[in-house]
């Protein structure tokens, strides 16, 4: 039988969460089944060499900064060679290329929606909202991967309810799991009595940094003692790192802030602290939370996006405010004076992920999907 084609169209290769949901489908869809060839309207990063097999394409089409008109000619040109059954793109940056893959055989066209454009967290710029309106009789299926993203594709965008296919991302229960608690790589940093933050993702303004920089200053007002124990681990870099750096001397927070850059043993590290926290502005589902909970990890979050669907208040952690400083110190300081009451939330977040959110479930969801689809546009 012959495998099923897929095109992943990215604007860049890079650390996130979909480029994880990506590769994660590279390595776990059936390798008798289907073959995989990666697009990247920009660059292919060094996070392709998380991809587990060998025999996957990847291509470069080097797209200038703002319009650049031609990327979408390269695309088709690749595409009339490539002859994928399947054009799998991501987000907003790439949802242009289903006019190209419309014109390069007719593929499926399969463009998911993991998170709202950084410049547009609330979904409400009018340009982008009428080009997934133009678009949409060129996409046969819009997956989204929340709640909250399924109900404005439908109600502010109008796509039409049939043509949307919900799928939540899952993450490996078996890399990310408890264990006992490890200490940071970090010499000098942290001891055996600190109460250690932690938070994962790129440090840009959508994921709002400076704000939890902004609640630990804050935590300190409140309770002197209890910063002392405090320390905050950013896992991650990004265009804020300096102002975020700047902030923390700022507050004088410095000393008790390590931010670790991109690393490959985040796994590792979310053993080692006692509390994950997410600040951001805006978000799909994100799979950081995820992680940190399939590590038993309680969460304070911001009520944005699809967190709500993941973090449930006071069972597997604690929703704030968005820009709220004082909410987010106030649900960090519960955490730190109750330890016992916090490390209960995290043994129910272990549990949630292994009932509701595993890999295994979300890659066989978008296996039928792909099959699917594929059998209804032959028919």
């Amino acid at each position: 039988m012959k495998k099923i084609c897929i095109a992943h169209v990215l604007y860049r290769l890079d650390v996130g969460g979909l480029e994880t949901v990506v590769v994660n489908l590279m390595n776990r869809l059936p390798h008798d089944q289907f073959e995989h060839h990666v697009i990247a309207l920009t660059r292919c990063g060094d996070f392709k060499n998380r991809v587990e097999r060998a025999d996957v394409c990847y291509y470069e089409l080097d797209k200038k900064a703002g319009k650049d008109w031609l990327v979408w000619l390269r695309l088709w040109k690749l595409l009339k060679k490539i002859k994928p059954d399947v054009v799998h793109s991501c987000n907003i940056a790439t949802l242009e290329g289903s006019i190209p893959a419309f014109f390069a055989g007719r593929p499926l066209v399969v463009h998911a929606e993991h998170g709202r454009d950084s410049y547009d967290p609330h979904g409400e710029n009018r340009t982008y909202i009428w080009l997934r309106r133009l678009l949409h009789p060129f996409v046969d299926t819009f997956v989204c991967v929340s709640r909250d993203l399924y109900g404005w594709l439908r109600d502010r965008v109008g796509i039409p309810e049939r043509k949307i296919s919900l799928i939540v991302n899952g993450i490996d229960s078996q890399r990310y799991t408890p264990g006992s608690k490890m200490s940071l790589p970090c010499p000098g940093f942290a001891d055996e009595t600190s109460f250690i933050i932690g938070s994962v993702g790129r440090l840009w303004s959508i994921k709002d940094p400076a704000n939890l920089v902004r609640a630990l200053a804050h935590l300190g007002q409140v309770d002197p003692p209890g910063l002392q124990r405090c320390r905050l681990v950013l896992v991650g870099d990004g265009p804020e790192r300096q102002a975020v750096e700047h902030l923390a001397k700022e507050l004088g927070v410095f000393d008790k802030i390590w931010i670790t850059g991109w690393r490959d043993d985040v796994a590792q590290l979310l053993r080692s602290f006692n509390l994950f926290v997410l600040p951001s502005q805006a978000e799909g589902t994100p799979l950081t939370i995820l992680e940190a909970m399939a590590c038993g990890l309680p969460v304070v979050a911001t009520r944005v996006g699809g967190v709500a669907d993941l973090v449930e208040e006071g069972v597997t952690g604690n929703l704030v405010p968005p820009k709220d400083a004082e909410a987010l110190s106030q649900a960090i300081l519960c955490h730190l004076q109750n330890p016992r009451w916090s490390h209960s939330l995290g043994a129910a977040a272990r549990r949630r992920v292994e009932r509701d959110y595993s890999l295994d479930a979300m890659v066989e969801v978008y296996r039928v999907l792909f099959l699917n689809r594929l059998l209804q546009k032959i028919e």
